[in-house]
């Protein structure tokens, strides 16, 4: 589990070929001390698993449903990636929680900046912003953020100066795509909601009520 604070930005070193999968190694900077093999380290947003440490540098194995689902597949040496390292229980809840498990990927369809703040706007799939609200949390490339905006075919963030410094997300321009992973509530509600909907009789106030949603 994390919070979606990132905690360091680093960088592809190799990426080799695993079947359909791969094995990448990634330069954890700082985040390497104490790092033990079997520990979970967030990758632009997708939980991997450590399978080789030397000095700073670790290795994970990505496999071939991650290469589909997340931009690890097209991950590159130099490739810069946002880190952080698995939410310790007696640590701060910063951001949201976060699984690393990334629901799918948003292409940037605009940028807006100015001095205080970019206004970035995603198009994505309705199964991902059909589990989105505003002012709910989205996880973008592993980074915890707030929506601005949902609607059918996409979404908007704000990012402020210090996501900007402390992340990739100042790399990104139009066309760029990343990892999302939606709220980890607003999943359980949707299926709720649609189990609560299915054959036997559709979704009814006395539901909602029984269900303490109204």
């Amino acid at each position: 589990m994390f919070t979606g604070i990132i905690q360091h930005v680093g960088a592809v070193r190799s990426v080799r070929a695993v079947g359909a999968g791969r094995r990448i190694a990634v330069d954890l900077g700082p985040l390497a001390e104490g790092l033990a093999l079997g520990d979970s380290v967030a990758v632009d947003g997708a939980c991997l698993t450590a399978c080789g440490l030397d000095g700073t540098l670790a290795e994970f194995d990505v496999a071939g449903e991650t290469v589909r689902r997340t931009t690890l597949g097209a991950a590159r040496p130099g490739t810069r990636v946002n880190l952080e390292r698995a939410l310790r229980l007696s640590g701060a809840l910063d951001g949201h929680l976060v699984q690393g498990h990334v629901d799918g990927v948003a292409e940037i369809r605009r940028i807006d900046r100015s001095a205080d703040q970019w206004t970035v706007e995603f198009a994505a799939p309705a199964a991902l912003t059909d589990e989105m609200v505003e002012k709910g949390s989205v996880a973008i490339a592993g980074v915890s953020l707030t929506l601005t905006g949902v609607s059918g075919g996409g979404f908007a963030v704000a990012l402020v100066p210090t996501t900007l410094r402390e992340t990739t997300l100042a790399d990104l321009a139009a066309g760029a795509k990343v990892n999302i992973e939606t709220d980890l509530i607003g999943k359980y509600v949707r299926r709720y909601l649609r189990q609560m909907s299915a054959p036997a009789g559709g979704l009814t106030l006395e539901k909602l009520r029984d269900a303490g949603f109204a």
